[in-house]
């Protein structure tokens, strides 16, 4: 039975963890990349960003999709411009092959976000409205969601010095 907290606010039956999670993490991706954009990548930080290129409100160049169907793996290390964060996405420009692109990255489209410089990654997985995957089967699997490296269906921009990013998976978390 739902109640109110001592705000007044209706309060149901079941805390959604997963939401939360996500929107947890979505909100780290946002402050850090917000905080590159000020100021920089701090030290020998650099980041792997693997997204959907074909998600609502993505923004890149067709030939760009062609050559990614699916997903797409950025690196954001040592030349990239323009970096402007919103809590809906981010803009960047990045180099491909002496070719200045600019491209929008909605958060919703991230699959894997890897810091490799000091072992950290996240892992995002299909939301709870596009999976109706049984969830006690679902905290089953996600006990062993917690693996080392990148993603490997995007280009061959993985960790060059042999160490693996731990992933944090938020299938583990969903209802």
């Amino acid at each position: 039975m739902a109640g109110a907290d001592l705000r007044g606010n209706v309060m149901t039956d079941t805390i959604h963890y997963g939401q939360l999670m996500h929107q947890a993490m979505r909100g780290l991706l946002v402050h850090v990349l917000r905080q590159v954009a000020e100021t920089g990548l701090p030290g020998e930080h650099h980041f792997f960003i693997t997204f959907e290129t074909h998600a609502e409100g993505v923004d890149i160049p067709d030939w760009l999709k062609e050559r990614y169907p699916e997903e797409m793996t950025i690196v954001l290390q040592e030349w990239f411009d323009n970096l402007a964060v919103t809590e809906e996405d981010f803009t960047v420009t990045l180099n491909f092959g002496d070719q200045e692109v600019t491209m929008l990255i909605p958060f919703d489209a991230i699959r894997t976000f890897v810091d490799p410089s000091v072992e950290f990654g996240l892992r995002f997985e299909a939301t709870e409205e596009e999976d109706e995957s049984d969830p006690a089967a679902d905290a089953l699997d996600g006990a062993h969601d917690h693996e080392g490296g990148a993603n490997d269906d995007g280009p061959d921009d993985g960790p060059e010095d042999g160490q693996e990013a731990e992933i944090v998976s938020l299938d583990s978390f969903r209802k």
